[in-house]
């Protein structure tokens, strides 16, 4: 029940610090963000995928390492998945797409692939050839999450991996392998800056979704550089949760344009937000 609580004050207590999306805001990177895990072999395995993959990174909310307004201890440990405010709760990504209710089943499940990464789910849609990996970064790295989203979506960062589905083992291309790339998280960029961002390496078309706070401001210069197209990102303050993810994902998996994803996105806000759906329009904005 305590748990339940801490989750309807969601609303009252999620966002971004907003005393750093001032014009002063102090931009250097904290030293806890900063991982020799960084340094680890830049994958690149290119491959050509026969269904369409989505990659979501997400930063999981770190009351101790990142710039937020800080949220009840039991949601904001960066280092506990299964509880964390944007994957294990309610409406955290790894929740949310497992509902019963959900379009989309479970297939695989993998404890630390990584140093960076807690945990990595896959799933398959139900009823189309899409599937969709997320990551649960820890939430020291925020950076390197950033970091990785930009590489993918500028395809540097090129890797696969193998899943059993019904009996077949089927490989997988991830990150700048997938079609859509989508940031979870706290803007973090609000925090700290990158020493430089990747240029697009090849002729691949991939679309990008941000969900984090006023993201079409601080993620505009290096997604123009990685050459990906803003699928739909976001003009203020917002809490990332996964029915907006869910929601965005439907409308690209049904090839619609970027105004009735924004719109798709806005509708799926107010309602669980209950914002007002004029004001949930202006939170998000699709395309340049």
């Amino acid at each position: 029940m305590k748990f339940l609580f801490y989750i309807l004050l969601l609303s009252f207590l999620l966002g971004c610090n907003t005393a750093q999306t001032s014009n002063n805001v102090n931009r250097s990177a904290p030293s806890n963000t900063n991982s020799n895990t960084t340094t680890n072999k830049t994958p690149n395995i290119k491959i050509k995928n026969n269904a369409k993959v989505i990659h979501v990174l997400v930063a999981l909310c770190d009351n101790k390492n990142q710039g937020i307004v800080p949220v009840p201890a039991a949601i904001g440990n960066g280092e506990d998945a299964a509880r964390n405010l944007y994957w294990g709760a309610a409406f955290g990504v790894k929740s949310f797409f497992k509902r019963k209710n959900s379009d989309w089943k479970l297939l695989a499940q993998i404890d630390k692939p990584s140093n960076v990464i807690l945990e990595r789910l896959v799933f398959k849609h139900k009823t189309k050839d899409v599937y969709l990996v997320a990551d649960a970064y820890r939430g020291i790295e925020i950076k390197q999450t950033t970091i990785d989203f930009f590489d993918s979506s500028a395809g540097v960062v090129n890797d696969a991996m193998e899943i059993k589905e019904e009996n077949k083992t089927l490989l997988l291309g991830i990150n700048g392998n997938a079609d859509l790339i989508a940031y979870i998280g706290h803007d973090g960029l609000m925090d700290f800056n990158l020493d430089s961002y990747p240029e697009k390496q090849d002729e691949a078309k991939r679309d990008a979704i941000m969900l984090a706070c006023v993201s079409k401001r601080f993620f505009a210069d290096g997604l123009r550089k990685a050459g990906a197209n803003p699928l739909l990102w976001t003009t203020g303050l917002m809490a990332p949760e996964a029915y907006v993810l869910h929601a965005v994902v439907e409308g690209w998996i049904n090839n619609e344009d970027g105004e009735r994803v924004r719109q798709r996105a806005a509708a799926a806000y107010n309602s669980y937000q209950k914002c007002g759906i004029k004001g949930a329009q202006r939170l998000f904005a699709s395309g340049w």
